[in-house]
């Protein structure tokens, strides 16, 4: 996991997810651009470092949305008509998503490689949304996602370690 281990990933969570709240409720809009290019620089370093193979917690912990587009593109895949796609793999969830209907995910393999990565979902090609802009579209998702992924846990730990500007 790179320069954190799992113990200390562990131990660490609950701090960084409460400094990073603060920190959020605290950030200024004028502060986003500066913080969508230190979040890009942040997340190529993560995942230099971070093989999501060795992990695949987002696979086998959070259900992604699956929209009309991936579920055409995945039950042509599969050779199923979208309809019968929907009935056997997804589920629709309490906001009206359309969600895998299992977790962990019934295309995750056992080497945590995935049956469907050519044409996963949006969903799973934008996870963790730390890259640039993504970072700071999806801000508030990474106090959830800090439980998951171990780069979200760097990128947002390196964000704190970052001196504060005097204003």
């Amino acid at each position: 996991m790179g320069s954190y281990s799992e113990k200390d990933w562990a131990l660490q969570k609950s701090t960084v997810k409460k400094q990073y709240s603060t920190f959020v409720k605290h950030l200024k809009p004028k502060d986003h651009k500066t913080l969508a290019k230190k979040a890009e620089d942040l997340n190529e370093q993560a995942f230099e470092e971070i093989d999501c193979l060795q992990c695949a917690n987002c696979c086998k912990s959070i259900p992604p949305i699956v929209n009309r587009t991936d579920r055409q593109r995945i039950a042509k895949y599969l050779g199923m008509k979208v309809t019968e796609f929907q009935e056997q793999y997804l589920k629709v969830d309490g906001d009206d998503d359309y969600v895998m209907n299992s977790t962990p995910c019934t295309f995750l393999e056992e080497d945590n490689s995935c049956q469907i990565y050519d044409v996963r979902p949006k969903a799973c090609r934008q996870y963790p949304h730390t890259d640039g802009n993504e970072f700071t579209d999806n801000i508030n998702l990474h106090v959830q996602n800090i439980d998951y992924c171990p780069a979200v846990f760097h990128i947002v730990n390196q964000i704190l370690a970052i001196p504060k500007r005097k204003s």
